[in-house]
């Protein structure tokens, strides 16, 4: 807001009186400002209009809440949130037009560079008029009635609207909105009657009740502000029947007085109307027309004779002049009426006694009636401003005010206004604490009325210490040993701090002053001085505190002492040992020596001393792994064999020296890796086994599959197949990947007979392991001498791996004759093994009660069939003997002889020709064999394969050395089929 001639915040700096006394002076300004202004609107600057540096000066608002709020420094005065309703304003309610508005203020002026004593400004803003109301009729509905025979140009008035702005924002014009019905026969006419605008209903035609008995028209009220307000109400016409004469008042204007306190139903005045009409049309009734709600309420008009009566309790000092209108109204069937105006002026009694108020002023502040000075206070120094005023008026209103008793304090004059007269309570003398400490102080008003009336009010001061001696400790440094694991709450020690002063200036607040290490960990009894812990304190976060405390006293300003205290926390034994992982997983490889160093494990203890001393150890301790203490580092006892046993779990305990001890465990997982240990064996099909196909058969007809076995694991367990003899013909191929062998290319003539494939079966493993299958495949139109084809596949395990068996025709030409009797040699020799294995069996059921022991040495059982591995590999056992020797072959099944695992290489095998196979049967369409041998798969760790045969071995134990030797130069020939 700027100052200027506007009507918007416009300033009139108008000084009314200007004195200057011992350093203090008032003035009193009034502003411009416009009601409704928002919050933080600048009203004026007091340092400016004052000519005031706006520097060392302290202006505080004494009068002029909650409207108004003063910059302390700059004496800018503001706008509140309360908004200035110039409506609502208590001194602006009763207010005639033209009147103005004001809002008073007052504003205290402290020198804080010179230290002189306050002084008062007082000052008024005039509350200007803003178009914030709208005009309104007292009724939506208005209803006038028009005689039928009302000659053309009759005027009617129609009851005004009001509205409570004032000036340009009042009411304006009127305008009237008919139907087409009704536009010729009624217009509106504004008449000004002396302040306000009068709407009159104009007559342009004749009206016919007979015809039409009611008109609906729109009149509407618009005010004078920017922008215009407005707002309509339904005028309702009804004609009725002739009353031509309106009643008139014997005066326009009525004036009376009435003293306040005037008993009820006590006469004001009479106001008499004559209506020149007779009968009805003349009777003439009174009624106070559209009253304000306090003339409502304080009077009352005798309705037959006009006369005005005290109605309420008449109070000057609440109400002081009652404007109103009397309406007086004919009784005809058409009533006529017209209105007069009142003014009733309430004369003053004395019956008010004087208000004294004492409130606190500049920088002394009042609390519950008592005014605190300090001592020191400079002679002269308002302590409290005294205002007196009076309700009444005139000389019931002068007031004389004067401080009771002996006291070194005086009134002197503030300002002086026709309402108020205010002063200042000062000293006379210099206060003394240590001689008086406090005083009464009585201040007597007395108006000058008859009689007279009085007033007293008393202000208690009190005269307060200096502060000049700051609390002291002793000692300045406190330290304390305190254990961790306490109680929230526990006592850790007192602090004692003494000041020299005396009163409220040697009463002391202790406190803690924190840091981000301490804050809310303690706390000190701000009376007591004694410090307590907040939380449970631990050694292991933080073994040492150090914070200050303070004692602050209670003068002002207060001084302050400090004093340093150090807080050593004590261990307890309260943490377990603690694993740096929840559990441990090691890996190893098989066949390690014993107390190898398998892992090594982490534990830390957050205790000190002996708490935090830690002894491990394995449980449940079965020999197999032990624990260095010092270096967490776990042994084996044992060589690992990852075929017996791939996983070790245990735990290790931790147990700490406290006492009591504390104690954790964490799981250990030993994780055996393989090593290529194990050679692969063949499931299937066996060695004795074999295939039969005709001639015929096309290429790349599957033929066997040879399906072998690694109890190892990885890359140890991954199987290669490979053909490396009895196929110099390349007849067949074999899958390198899953064993399934298939036939390459057709058959010619020469290719009839029996073939005999050597398949090597290799792990990946680095060095390599592997074993060695035979599959034999007789080729022919058709298969009638089963006995045999069986009799060649029993010789064929006597020849040697590099020598092919392929199906040779010249071969088996020269050797007809020869099988015939290798065939009855071969049975002679069957009988013989049988006689030998079942005595051999027959001895070994007693000794062990199985077939086989896993790493006894064979001796005599050369042809019995060994253990193959654990059912837990998912593999059959030894297979039925006795049904095998009540086979009609008239040759064996041989079972070459397998070599006894050895205490270091438990599982390796070292035999190229796994004979476990023997007993294994083909089953199918195609291939012929025992029966009886069809339901088993037997394996073993396959033999080592000579280069000396087999055969010759067994011949020479069954007494048939040279009918086996002549066996080998037999000739494979189609004929003897």
């Amino acid at each position: 807001m700027c100052r200027g001639v506007d009507a918007m915040g416009s300033v009139v700096l108008g000084w009314i009186a200007l004195l200057c006394f011992c350093g203090i002076s008032f003035a009193s300004i009034t502003y411009h400002l416009r009601e409704e202004q928002p919050p933080n609107t600048l009203v004026g600057s007091l340092a400016s209009d004052q000519g005031l540096p706006d520097t060392g000066h302290l202006y505080k608002l004494e009068v002029g809440a909650p409207y108004l709020r003063v910059d302390g420094k700059t004496g800018d005065i503001y706008t509140t949130e309360v908004p200035i309703d110039r409506e609502t304003l208590k001194d602006c309610r009763n207010l005639f037009e033209g009147d103005p508005c004001y809002l008073e203020f007052e504003v205290s002026i402290t020198d804080l560079m010179k230290g002189s004593g306050p002084r008062l400004i007082e000052g008024r803003i005039e509350i200007q008029d803003e178009n914030d109301n709208t005009p309104q009729f007292p009724s939506p509905i208005l209803e006038l009635a028009i005689p039928e025979n009302t000659y053309v140009g009759a005027h009617y008035s129609i009851p005004v609207a009001t509205d409570k702005d004032a000036g340009s924002n009042g009411i304006a014009d009127y305008k009237l909105s008919a139907g087409s019905d009704a536009a010729n026969l009624f217009s509106l006419q504004v008449a000004d009657n002396s302040d306000e605008k009068v709407p009159q209903l104009i007559v342009l035609g004749n009206l016919d009740r007979e015809q039409r008995d009611t008109y609906d028209l729109s009149i509407k009220v618009i005010d004078g502000g920017t922008p215009p307000r407005y707002s309509s109400a339904l005028l309702r016409i009804t004609i009725t029947d002739t009353n031509d004469n309106v009643p008139k008042f014997e005066r326009s204007h009525y004036e009376g007085e009435l003293a306040e306190n005037t008993p009820v139903g006590q006469s004001v005045l009479q106001v008499k109307a004559n209506d020149d009409d007779l009968g009805a049309n003349g009777q003439v009734t009174y009624s106070l027309h559209q009253p304000p709600p306090i003339v409502q309420r304080l009077l009352h008009i005798d309705h037959n004779t006009g006369i005005i009566q005290v109605k309420g309790a008449v109070d000057r000092e609440e109400v002081s002049l009652l404007k109103f209108s009397v309406l007086a109204r004919d009784n005809g069937p058409q009533a006529k009426s017209s209105k007069a105006t009142v003014t009733i002026t309430v004369k003053d009694k004395n019956d008010n006694a004087p208000s004294i108020r004492i409130r606190g002023f500049g920088l002394v502040a009042h609390e519950d009636g008592i005014a605190n000075v300090s001592e020191d206070m400079p002679v002269g120094t308002p302590v409290a401003l005294v205002e007196v005023s009076d309700r009444d008026e005139g000389e019931n209103a002068v007031v004389t005010c004067v401080v009771a008793g002996d006291v070194p304090f005086q009134l002197r004059s503030a300002s002086d206004t026709t309402s108020k007269r205010k002063y200042f309570l000062q000293t006379t003398t210099p206060l003394d604490y240590e001689r008086i400490k406090e005083y009464r102080i009585e201040i007597v008003a007395v108006d000058s009325g008859n009689p007279a009336l009085s007033s007293t009010n008393s202000l208690k001061v009190q005269v307060t210490d200096m502060n000049d001696n700051a609390p002291v400790f002793s000692p300045s440094l406190y330290e304390v040993d305190f254990a961790e694991e306490n109680q929230p709450g526990d006592k850790v020690l007192d602090v004692v701090a003494t000041d020299a002063d005396s009163g409220t200036n040697a009463e002391l607040i202790y406190s803690i002053i924190t840091d981000s290490a301490t804050k809310g960990l303690f706390e000190i009894n701000q009376n007591t001085g004694e410090i307590r812990v907040m939380n449970q304190l631990d050694r292991e976060y933080k073994e040492r505190y150090e914070f200050h405390v303070e004692a602050a006293d209670k003068g002002v300003p207060s001084l302050r002492g400090t004093a340093t205290v150090v807080v050593r926390v004590l261990d307890r034994n309260d943490n377990d040992p603690k694993f740096m992982l929840g559990g441990y997983s090691f890996s190893v490889l098989e066949n390690m020596p014993p107390l190898s160093a398998v892992g090594m494990v982490t534990v830390l203890d957050a205790d000190k001393g002996e708490n935090a001393r830690v002894h491990l150890s394995v449980e449940p301790d079965n020999g197999k792994f032990v624990i260095q203490n010092g270096t967490g580092t776990i042994l084996s006892s044992i060589s690992f064999d990852r075929e017996k046993e791939s996983t070790y779990t245990f735990r290790l305990k931790a147990v700490d020296g406290g006492d009591p001890p504390r104690s954790s465990y964490v799981g250990i997982t030993i994780n055996v890796l393989d090593e290529n240990d194990n050679a692969p064996y063949v499931t299937k099909p066996s060695n004795s086994s074999y295939k039969f196909l005709q001639p015929l058969t096309s290429p790349d007809t599957r033929v066997e599959k040879v399906e072998a076995e690694d109890i190892d694991t990885g890359m140890n367990a991954e199987l290669a197949f490979s053909i490396t003899g009895g196929n110099p013909h390349g007849l067949f191929r074999i899958s390198p990947t899953d064993g399934e062998i298939t036939l390459a290319k057709e058959f010619t003539r020469k290719h009839n007979g029996l073939h005999r494939l050597v398949v090597k079966v290799s792990d990946k493993g680095k060095p390599a392991r592997h074993t060695t299958a035979l599959v034999h495949i007789f080729v022919n139109d058709t298969i009638s001498n089963v006995t045999l084809v069986e009799s060649l596949v029993g010789h064929s395990l006597y020849t040697p791996l590099d020598m092919d068996i392929a199906g040779d025709p010249s071969y088996e030409r020269v050797q007809r004759s020869n099988i015939l009797y290798g065939s009855l040699a071969g049975i002679a020799g069957v009988i013989l093994v049988i006689v030998v294995v079942v005595v051999i069996r027959h001895r070994l059921q007693k000794e062990t009660k199985s077939g086989y022991q896993a790493g006894k040495k064979e001796t005599k059982d050369l042809y019995a069939p060994k253990a193959g591995p654990k059912s837990s590999k998912g593999k059959k056992g030894s297979p039925d003997l006795g049904r095998h020797y009540r086979s009609n072959s008239p040759l064996p099944s041989i079972q070459l002889q397998p070599q006894s695992p050895s205490a270091s290489k438990k599982h390796q095998a070292v035999q190229d020709l796994p004979a476990t196979n023997t007993f294994v049967g083909t089953g199918d369409n195609n291939s012929t064999g025992s029966d009886q041998y069809s339901d088993y798969s037997y394996k073993t760790n396959p033999p080592k394969y000579s280069t000396k045969q087999v055969g010759d071995h067994f011949q020479s134990m069954a007494g048939y050395h040279s009918t086996a030797y002549h066996h080998t130069n037999m000739m494979w020939t189609k004929g003897m089929y």
